[in-house]
């Protein structure tokens, strides 16, 4: 089993004997129970992680790592993001954790006019805390050194701003003309793809993400729901960009 990984602060970046606490240091002690002899990640959730093994544990909350390897990941190639429109209930943390699991670097909620959950004022910024919090926690259980940027909410016009600035830009929608499966894509550069929301993106979201140069694309003979479309569609597309080769 792969080392387990936490996040820590750049002065803990380094080699030499470095000290994880606090709440990270309490999980690794009182949570994942480790132990000296066992390997750890720390890691900055930006690419660079360091790599040692626990020399020492004090109380609940407090480890020493003699750290003997440091290394920053390159940005991968190409980077996927995925607008996804906001689901009702937890389904929005759950499409965050499991699209940090599968790979996707930058995830960006949209306040689709169909959706019926809205984020305004402090539930807003809740809410989105919470999309982030949930982000680095599904990072570090992937063990990944580079969780993905959760991005402020978007409206149909920033996310079109998105789509045409991207080397590659799809809608995910169930009367697409051809799968996302056949799709040409870059082998570097950004991919953006849009998850609508359960009513389905709007006419006029369509027309205007078309004009931003989005292709409507269908997934397969299902329909998936607006909280497993994204993970989906970052599977194929990772697979077939070499990312998972």
């Amino acid at each position: 089993m792969s080392a387990p990984v936490f996040l820590a602060g750049p002065e803990l970046l380094r080699t030499g004997t470095v000290v994880l606490d606090g709440p990270e240091g309490r999980h690794a002690v009182s949570v994942r129970r480790l132990r000296p002899g066992e390997e750890v990640v720390l890691t900055d959730g930006a690419g660079t992680g360091a790599f040692g093994s626990v020399t020492a544990v004090e109380g609940k909350d407090r480890l020493e790592v003699a750290v003997g390897e440091v290394r920053t990941e390159p940005e991968p190639q190409p980077r996927i993001t995925v607008v996804q429109a906001l689901p009702k209930g937890d389904r929005g943390e759950l499409a965050v954790e499991t699209m940090t699991e599968t790979g996707v670097d930058v995830i960006v909620p949209w306040a689709a006019s169909r959706a019926v959950t809205r984020w305004k004022g402090e539930r807003g910024a809740k809410s989105l805390a919470k999309w982030r919090s949930t982000a680095r926690q599904a990072g570090k259980q992937a063990r990944r050194l580079r969780f993905p940027q959760v991005a402020d909410l978007a409206s149909s016009r920033r996310v079109a701003a998105l789509l045409e600035s991207a080397d590659f830009a799809g809608v995910l929608h169930e009367e697409g003309g051809s799968p996302l499966a056949a799709a040409g894509l870059p082998a570097e550069g950004e991919i953006v793809l849009v998850v609508g929301p359960e009513g389905g993106v709007a006419p006029e979201e369509l027309e205007l993400f078309g004009g931003a140069g989005a292709r409507p694309l269908r997934l397969g003979p299902s329909v998936l729901r607006t909280s497993t479309a994204g993970t989906a569609a970052a599977a194929v597309v990772l697979a077939r960009c070499g990312r998972w080769g």
